[in-house]
């Protein structure tokens, strides 16, 4: 197991401020954007390996799918859609391939904070998440992934206004080695007394984030990770820059 040594508030720390820790993520951002693209790369490559097995174990074609989708937009006849051979158990699939990752985000938090420190990164440190705390890193991102989703359905707005109070939940985990109770509650407590500025931060963080889309969708490939440079940024803001993680 991993363990973290003591903060560092003052060095390698923006102000806390939006437009202050939009550009520390930026700058910082900018020296790990190769290890950003690969690993958005390889693990969108091995999630879809690892979908399509799983769903051709259960009976799922996606071709036969995507045609009955197309015919019940046509029809108006929407419950078709579940009742497609192997749908159910597709979302299901979708949903734990999704939390085989999440480590993998700890991972990029990790790397962040070496390239903070201008330290050597290593391939290893991006998998730091599936060695120190996972279970609660899976935890933690299963229960804010599922918060933001619910408020998602009701709207798009409410998602963004409670985002700030889960925003440093993830840093919290990782580098203080936290529970998932503990983390909840002081990223709410950081999120409810700076509101306005981790607002304006995951605002613009996932905006950023969103925009390869636009770039004919392959600009996602580079900015995808970039909210959490946003993320890590803030983090640093409030909690002071954490020294690295050492074995």
């Amino acid at each position: 197991m991993e363990n973290f040594t003591d903060f560092n508030s003052t060095d390698r720390s923006p102000a806390k401020e939006t437009g202050a820790i939009i550009s520390h993520a930026f700058e910082n951002y900018k020296t790990i954007i190769l290890y950003s693209v690969l690993t958005f790369i390889v693990v969108a490559v091995l999630s879809s390996i690892i979908s399509s097995v799983l769903q051709a174990l259960v009976g799922y074609d996606s071709m036969e799918a995507q045609e009955i989708i197309n015919d019940s937009f046509k029809d108006g006849n929407y419950s078709a859609i579940y009742e497609i051979p192997g749908f159910k158990a597709t979302l299901g699939i979708s949903f734990f391939v999704g939390i085989l990752f999440y480590p993998i985000y700890a991972g990029i938090l990790n790397i962040l904070n070496k390239a903070n420190y201008q330290q050597k990164i290593e391939l290893s440190d991006l998998f730091i998440g599936y060695r120190q705390n996972t279970g609660n890193i899976i935890l933690y991102s299963i229960i804010s992934n599922v918060l933001i989703s619910i408020f998602l359905v009701m709207c798009i707005l409410p998602a963004i206004f409670i985002a700030p109070f889960l925003f440093l939940g993830l840093p919290i985990v990782l580098f203080e080695n936290k529970g998932v109770g503990d983390a909840l509650s002081k990223s709410f407590e950081f999120g409810k007394e700076n509101y306005l500025t981790l607002l304006g931060a995951t605002f613009l963080g996932g905006l950023i984030s969103f925009c390869g889309v636009l770039f004919c969708g392959v600009g996602i490939i580079f900015s995808a990770f970039f909210f959490l440079a946003v993320m890590y940024s803030a983090y640093c803001a409030y909690c002071g820059a954490p020294r690295q993680l050492t074995p």
